[in-house]
């Protein structure tokens, strides 16, 4: 896609919304509501809004690549501070992808520079379930059931967090896990315990 085709079709777009409503954007400029964050990967096949069949404004999102959620990196945590305590989402969702390229390259013998600090938090995720992985020949199902594991972790690693914890204290958030199915097309939901994982977690990271 060419530059010129992305402002043809910016047009297109414009047209097509004020002629079911006049006032599309004075309404879209008023401010947003979403209940939802989701924390996606930046691959450009797996798109939050087309695959959930979101509007404008329903859903804040952050993506990055292997959709990780990792305690030093502030952009994550600043997207997730201010969808909870600002915007006050009732769900937060981590969706991963099956053929992830960047939980691939986390397990290549290979140096990739800038990527190696990244990516070796999904090493880690890895050695957390070696022994499961290891035991999985077929090298796609490894693959796959590393793209799930890790949308745990990044889970519980969101339970972690002080904000999370507060606001599923003060009003009900929830984490959420799923995985896209990039050859079905379909949204699947890992249905992680959340109340379980938060139950573990906070006889460590317990808030008064």
């Amino acid at each position: 896609m060419n530059l010129d085709t992305v402002f043809a079709n910016n047009e297109e777009w414009i047209k097509e919304k004020l002629a079911t409503d006049p006032d599309y954007f004075g309404q879209l400029a008023e401010g947003q509501n979403p209940e939802l964050l989701y924390i996606g990967c930046s691959d450009s096949r797996v798109t939050a809004e087309e695959v959930m069949g979101a509007k404008p404004g329903e859903v804040f999102v952050h993506r990055n690549i292997a959709n990780m959620v990792i305690s030093i990196d502030l952009n994550v945590l600043s997207v997730v501070k201010y969808a909870v305590d600002y915007l006050k989402v009732k769900h937060i969702i981590v969706c991963g992808h099956y053929a992830c390229g960047g939980v691939k390259a986390a397990m290549q013998s290979a140096d990739l520079g800038v990527l190696n600090p990244w990516l070796r938090n999904i090493r880690d995720v890895y050695r957390l379930h070696k022994e499961e992985l290891n035991a999985i020949e077929d090298e796609t199902k490894k693959y796959d059931r590393l793209v799930e594991l890790n949308v745990k972790e990044q889970c519980v690693n969101l339970i972690k967090t002080a904000v999370v914890q507060k606001a599923f204290r003060d009003h009900g958030l929830k984490v959420h896990g799923w995985i896209f199915d990039v050859h079905t097309g379909k949204l699947i939901d890992l249905k992680i315990d959340f109340e379980g994982y938060l139950k573990n977690i906070m006889e460590i990271y317990h808030l008064d």
